[in-house]
């Protein structure tokens, strides 16, 4: 029990300005008096057991908390439509809260996932009450969440046959062959059988970032934007891309100085379902270092915004990261930070960089005559996803990977031993020369730190789909053996690598369930049933000195 009296009230009807009833729970000091509200709103209860135990922490310290479930979810009217009514409602809301006699007009928002996307997607539209944000594992716009730069995110996207119409339906999937699932092809009526999903088929139709993803993009809306917010993300979230996306929209784009200046993110060793924690995820841990109060956090950031209080939030840099490697937590002023040295890691090998017992190096020397990589990559066959930035435990954190390395179709590239303690904070870049004698495929990337004993931790990695090299609303197909430089953005990462240790760069073209499978083609993905394979050639030489871009931190 709480040590502070709570009253909670659980049917809580706030109406949209269509008439629909959004349903909620009330919870506030059991005392009178007008308090600034906290207000979260979620496809996922207002019984999750998460957002209940911070109710009664932010209860304590003095707020009111509206826990609303979103349109058509649980006990809210209306349908469900995913994300679409989130920017209109979210509003209405801001605008009740307002005017109840329990609240002071103040409001903060909070929540993960989800939650934290419907912050941002009402904040353009400038309600006088909204006062500040804490988006935590949130992203700009679903073209990065449920695509990256084109690229089907398979898991993310089928997760959607587990929200029912109205409420969760996860306890179905220990039950199914999920692997069976994500293999069936077309994508477009993969999950006909098994549910229900109009949103998922739109998902796999909208190939290009066309107006069904901007239409709730951020991307076009951060000017507008009055409230400051706290982005929290770790360096495993499968959103941390899309958080740093956000965090420099909002402290560049905003007309608001105040939003400029005062907006701040926090990353640590965390994936998208442990925040905070300081559990392991895949095969390290990185101490009790890596635990933070999220609670905690939130209610210094909103006495400062909310109820303002000087605590000293506002003096502090706009950036904390944890430094994976030497797990220590460090503040900056910017992102990037301004004192990065760029340094060029250039592929070689004599022609056999294939797995991990191949030849292929990594160093700081430019190739010269070298020939050049090959390997076939097989759809039926792909490179499984483990570890990295996935949203889902079973395969997401710093995995040992020489299980992966082992393959022939993953080519490995590895320096040598370090001399000295580095540093790479930052983000990270492979501009990679490559042919294929497909119409269509992907390259995948992926950053490891060997350590002594041999063990290969993934750190980061990415992806990129050759019709979308150059633009993600009208793609083209490449033509057959011919070598394009492809840009692969293998997001942001802040890791130690340390004396001894050894940089590795993984290279293939899958990335799977993660990823969807590029068949190779050339067709529309959505309808595609067609399966060819690839050879594909990876170029470093003089005329095409394939490298790895790292950002490293001078001490």
């Amino acid at each position: 029990m709480p040590d502070t009296p709570v009253d909670i009230q659980l049917d809580i009807l706030t109406p949209a300005r269509d008439g629909v009833l959004l349903h909620g729970v009330l919870y506030r000091p059991a005392r009178k008096g007008r308090f600034p509200t906290l207000l979260i709103r979620s496809p996922y209860s207002t019984q999750h057991p998460r957002y209940v135990a911070w109710a009664q922490d932010f209860v304590k310290a003095g707020y009111a908390v509206l826990q609303q479930d979103c349109r058509g979810r649980y006990e809210s009217d209306g349908n469900w439509r995913p994300y679409i009514d989130e920017t209109n409602d979210g509003y209405d809301t801001h605008q009740w809260i307002g005017q109840q006699p329990w609240s002071d007009g103040n409001i903060g928002t909070f929540g993960v996932s989800y939650p934290g996307f419907t912050q941002l997607l009402p904040a353009h539209l400038q309600s006088k009450h909204l006062k500040a944000m804490v988006p935590i594992a949130n992203q700009e716009d679903n073209y990065g969440h449920l695509r990256y730069n084109g690229v089907l995110q398979l898991q993310n996207a089928m997760n959607f046959m587990f929200l029912g119409r109205r409420m969760l339906q996860a306890e179905h999937a220990n039950l199914m062959d999920m692997d069976a699932i994500h293999r069936r092809l077309p994508l477009v009526t993969a999950l006909d059988d098994v549910a229900d999903r109009p949103f998922y088929r739109e998902i796999i139709r909208h190939t290009t970032f066309d107006d069904f993803w901007s239409a709730y993009s951020m991307k076009f809306r951060y000017h507008d934007v009055e409230a400051p917010a706290l982005f929290i993300t770790g360096w495993y979230d499968n959103l941390v891309h899309e958080g740093f996306k956000c965090f420099k929209g909002l402290t560049t784009k905003s007309m608001s100085p105040e939003v400029r200046a005062q907006s701040k993110i926090i990353i640590g060793p965390w994936s998208h379902k442990s925040i905070g924690s300081e559990e392991a995820i895949g095969d390290i841990a990185y101490g009790i270092n890596a635990r933070v109060d999220i609670p905690g956090e939130h209610i210094r950031w909103y006495d400062r915004r909310l109820k303002g209080i000087e605590n000293g939030i506002d003096d502090e840099p706009p950036v904390r990261i944890f430094v994976m490697g030497e797990n220590a937590w460090r503040s900056e002023n910017e992102w990037p930070l301004a004192r990065t040295q760029y340094a060029h890691f250039y592929l070689h090998s004599r022609g056999r960089a294939n797995s991990l017992h191949g030849d292929g190096g990594l160093s700081r020397q430019a190739p010269q005559d070298e020939p050049p990589d090959e390997f076939t990559y097989d759809p039926i066959d792909p490179v499984p996803t483990y570890g990295g930035q996935s949203m889902f435990p079973e395969n997401t954190g710093p995995r040992e990977r020489r299980s992966i390395e082992r393959r022939d179709d993953v080519l490995v590239y590895t320096s040598k031993p370090l001399e000295q303690d580095t540093e790479v904070t930052g983000p990270i870049v492979l501009k990679l020369f490559a042919a294929s004698n497909a119409p269509d495929t992907d390259f995948t990337a992926a950053l490891v730190d060997v350590h002594p004993r041999g063990q290969a931790i993934i750190i980061c990695d990415g992806i990129i789909r050759a019709r979308f090299r150059d633009s993600f609303e009208q793609p083209t197909l490449i033509e057959p053996d011919t070598i394009y430089k492809y840009h692969l953005v293998l997001w942001e990462t802040s890791n130690l690598f340390l004396e001894g240790h050894r940089i590795r760069l993984e290279v293939s073209s899958s990335n799977f369930p993660r990823f969807d499978r590029n068949l190779n083609t050339g067709n529309d993905p959505a309808t595609d049933t067609e399966i060819c394979t690839a050879k594909q050639t990876v170029f470093h030489n003089s005329e095409h000195p394939s490298h790895l871009v790292l950002p490293i931190i001078p001490k």
